[in-house]
C-alpha cells in the first residue's frame, strides 16, 4: 500500500490491533551505524573459500561462506543496511547470499537487517541447507515530522526480500520485546519465499518501536513456520506454506492451500478466506551452489491442487539450469545486448542495479528464465516496453524484477503477447505459458514517470505470483501544487489503467494494484481467477470533475470485469480510499462486474482511510464508506448475492 508523506497523514488512519498484542512491551529499538571500513568492504564479492570458486556477478552481490566471523557477516550486512534503510528511491540495489552452511551460534547469533533493494538468500537447493541462528528483520522506519515528533510506521518498508533460509530465531542480546519474535514489519514488494522459522515467533509488525505501527503488506509463500503475529498488516496472502497460529486479521487476510490456516468461518470477525489448495502454482526460481561447488538456477515445476510446501519431503519437481546458460547481465549492458543474448537463446540473470531499457528485450524461445536478483530495475527510455513476452514463447518465466516507467509515455510497461494462432498451450502438468513471480511496476516516485497501462496480458493460461503494479502516490520528483504536490502528480505522473488481462485462464495469486487514474484492473478474460487483490484508488484527483467518467458515472472502480464475460473467480478483494487532493470527491462502487452465475466474488470490502467516499463495495450493493468511519470496512460476503 503506498502512503502520503507524513504531513498529510491524517489521525483516523490508526486501527485497532488484536487484544493479543496488548501485552506485549514496546521499546524503542537504537540502530547503530556500522563503521565506515565495513561500508568499503561490503561493496566488494567475498572471496570464495578454497576449492570454490565464486563466479563474478558484480560489486552488489555479497557472498557469504559459514567460515566467515560473525563479526564480519555482521559489519558488512550493516554497513549495507545503513545505506538502504532510508534510501526509498535510491539507485543501490543489493543481494547478500549465504553459501550453505550454519551462521551463528547459540552465543553469537547472527542478528541482521534488511534495508530498500536488498535481498537476502541463502544458496542450498533447500532451506534447510542454509541455517541463521538469529535472526533477518525489518522494523518499523522513524522519520522526523517537524522539530520534535518522531513516527514510525512500516507503511513504506517496500522492495526487500528473504528466501531459502531456515532461521533459528535466536534474540540473545536484544531487549526482552525485540527477543521475542522475528520482525518482518514490511508492507508491498517485500515477499517470504521458502523460509522456515524455527524456535520464535515471526512478527508481521514491528510492536517494539513507539507506535502508530501501521503496516501493509504483503506476502508469504512456500514457507513454515510457527507462530505468526499478524498484528497491524491491513492485508496479507499466505500460499502454499504450514502455519502453527495465526494471530488476527484487521481488514483481508487470504490464505491458500496452507496447512494450519485459520477457518474462514465466522467472516467478516475476523476477515480470513481459506482456501483448502491452489489451483495452479509454480514457485519462483533461485540461485543455488550444489555439492559440487557450481552454482545454478533451480526452476521448480508448476503444481495444481496443491496444499503446503515443496520442499519439506524431498526436493521438489523442476530443473536445474548451469549458470552458463544465463546471460549474466551487468546494469551497464545496452538494451541492444541484452535483446541479443536472449535472441540467442540464453536466459537472463539480472544483477543487481538499474538497466535503461531504450527498446524492447523481447522473449521468443520457450522456457526462457528471466531472473533478477536484489531487486534489478528495468528502466524504460523513451517510450519503450521494456519486457515483451512474445507470441511464440511458452513456459516463459520472469522473477524477481522491477519495471519502471520514464519520462515519455510507454505504451505499457510489459506486455505477455496473445499467442501465435493454432498453437495449443496446454501442457499435461500445468505448466503456464509465463508465470511472473515478484514482478512489480512503478509509474513515478524516483524520477517522473508515464506509461498508459503497466502490465498488459494478452496471453492465455498466464500465472501472476505476487504482483505489485504501482502508480506512485509519494515521490522525489519536487511537485507543489495541490495537497503535497497531488495536483501536479495527477497532471505528470500519469497511468491509465494498471492491469489489462484479455487472454483467458489467468490466474494471480496475490496481486496489488494502486493510484491508477482509470479503473485500476480490467479483466476482459474468460476464467480468470484472482486469490487476494489489494487496491487503494488514486490519492490525487484534483477534483470530482477530473474523477467522473464521460457517462456520467463518479469515479472509476478499483476492479473491473468487462460485461460480456462469463466466467471468473475473486477470492479476498479490498479497494481502498483516500482522496487527500480533494475530501469530498465520492467514487460510486470499488468493484464492477457482471451479475451472472458463472462470475463469482467471495469476500469483498471498501473501506475510507480518511478522506473521499465510495458508494458500494460491488455495483449497487454493500455500504458507503466515507470519512465519517475512517478504517472501519464495509463488507460483501458473497456476490452474486443469494
Amino acid at each position: 500500500m503506498s502512503r502520503e508523506p507524513l504531513s498529510a497523514r491524517r489521525p483516523g488512519r490508526a486501527l485497532r490491533l488484536a487484544a493479543v498484542l496488548g501485552s506485549l512491551c514496546l521499546a524503542l529499538a537504537a540502530l547503530t551505524a556500522a563503521p565506515a571500513t565495513a561500508t568499503q568492504r561490503a561493496a566488494a564479492p567475498t572471496a570464495a573459500p578454497p576449492g570454490a570458486q565464486v563466479p563474478d556477478l558484480g560489486s552488489r552481490v555479497v557472498v557469504f561462506d559459514p567460515s566467515m566471523p560473525v563479526t564480519e557477516i555482521k559489519a558488512q550486512a550493516d554497513a549495507i543496511h545503513a545505506r538502504q534503510v532510508d534510501d526509498e528511491m535510491g539507485t543501490e540495489r543489493w543481494s547478500l547470499l549465504f553459501r550453505p552452511g550454519t551462521y551463528g551460534t547459540d552465543a553469537e547469533p547472527l542478528q541482521i537487517k534488511v534495508g530498500y533493494y536488498t535481498e537476502v538468500a541463502g544458496l542450498g537447493a533447500s532451506p534447510s541447507d542454509t541455517v541463521i541462528n538469529g535472526k533477518v528483520e525489518v522494523y518499523n522506519r522513524c522519520l522526523t515530522d517537524g522539530p520534535t515528533e518522531t513516527y514510525c510506521v512500516a507503511l513504506n518498508n517496500f522492495w526487500r526480500s528473504m528466501s531459502n533460509l531456515t532461521i533459528q530465531v535466536n534474540g540473545l542480546g536484544q531487549d526482552g520485546c525485540r527477543a521475542s519474535a522475528n520482525f518482518w514489519a514490511v508492507s508491498q514488494a517485500s515477499s517470504l519465499r521458502r523460509v522456515d522459522i524455527r524456535g520464535g515467533n515471526l512478527s508481521l509488525m514491528d510492536y517494539c518501536t513507539e507506535g502508530p505501527q501501521f503496516a501493509s503488506g504483503g506476502y508469504l509463500a512456500n514457507s513454515r513456520a510457527g507462530e505468526i503475529i499478524n498484528g497491524s498488516q491491513q492485508q496479507w496472502i499466505t500460499r502454499n506454506s504450514e502455519v502453527g497460529s495465526w494471530s488476527n486479521g484487521v481488514w483481508n487476510q487470504v490464505f491458500a492451500g496452507t496447512i494450519g490456516a485459520p477457518s474462514e468461518a465466522g467472516f467478516p470477525a475476523p476477515p480470513y478466506t481459506t482456501i483448502d489448495t491452489t489451483p495452479v502454482s509454480r514457485e519462483k526460481p533461485f540461485l543455488y551452489v550444489d555439492p559440487a561447488g557450481a552454482w545454478k538456477v533451480r526452476v521448480p515445476s508448476a503444481r495444481t491442487d496443491s496444499r503446503g510446501t515443496d520442499w519439506t519431503e524431498g526436493t521438489a519437481a523442476g530443473r536445474s539450469l548451469p549458470l552458463s546458460d544465463f546471460h549474466v547481465a551487468r546494469p551497464t549492458d545496452s538494451a541492444r545486448e541484452l535483446a541479443s543474448q536472449l535472441a540467442r537463446g540464453k536466459h537472463l540473470l539480472l544483477t543487481p542495479g538499474v538497466y535503461d531499457v531504450d527498446r524492447s528485450l523481447v522473449i521468443r524461445r520457450d522456457d526462457t528464465v528471466v531472473l533478477g536478483l536484489g531487486q534489478a530495475t528495468l528502466t524504460a527510455v523513451g517510450g519503450a516496453v521494456p519486457l515483451v513476452v512474445g507470441k511464440h514463447a511458452d513456459g516463459v518465466v520472469v522473477a524477481g524484477v522491477t519495471v519502471d516507467a520514464g519520462p515519455v509515455s510507454s505504451p505499457a510497461l510489459m506486455h505477455i503477447e496473445a499467442q501465435q494462432p493454432g498453437r495449443d498451450r496446454t501442457r499435461p502438468d500445468g505448466t503456464p505459458s509465463t508465470t511472473l513471480n515478484d514482478v512489480y511496476f512503478r509509474v513515478g516516485g524516483p524520477h517522473v514517470g508515464r506509461a498508459d497501462v503497466s502490465l498488459q496480458v494478452d496471453a492465455d493460461d498466464v500465472l501472476i505470483d505476487h504482483a505489485w503494479v504501482w502508480r506512485a502516490d509519494h515521490g522525489v520528483e519536487g511537485f507543489t501544487a495541490g495537497a503535497v504536490g497531488d495536483t501536479d502528480r495527477w497532471r505528470t505522473n500519469t497511468g491509465r489503467v494498471g492491469v489489462i488481462v484479455n487472454g483467458d485462464r489467468v490466474r494471480a495469486t496475490g496481486l496489488f494494484v494502486e493510484h491508477y487514474q482509470e479503473h485500476n484492473t480490467i479483466w476482459n478474460g474468460e476464467d480468470g481467477e484472482v486469490v487476494l487483490y489489494q487496491n487503494e484508488l488514486p490519492y490525487d484527483p484534483p477534483s470530482q470533475a477530473e474523477w467522473t467518467r464521460p457517462d456520467g458515472t463518479l469515479g472509476w472502480s478499483g476492479y473491473k470485469v468487462s460485461d460480456d464475460v462469463r466466467r471468473h473467480d475473486l477470492y479476498g478483494g479490498g479497494v481502498y480510499v483516500f482522496n487527500r487532493n480533494d475530501p469530498s470527491i465520492v467514487t460510486e462502487r470499488g468493484f464492477e462486474v457482471p451479475t451472472r452465475s458463472g462470475v463469482r466474488l467471495h469476500h469483498l470490502l471498501t473501506v475510507n482511510l480518511d478522506a473521499g467516499a465510495i458508494e458500494h463495495v460491488v455495483n449497487d450493493v454493500g455500504a458507503r464508506v466515507d470519512a465519517t468511519a475512517p478504517g472501519v470496512p464495509s463488507y460483501v460476503v458473497d456476490y452474486p448475492v443469494d
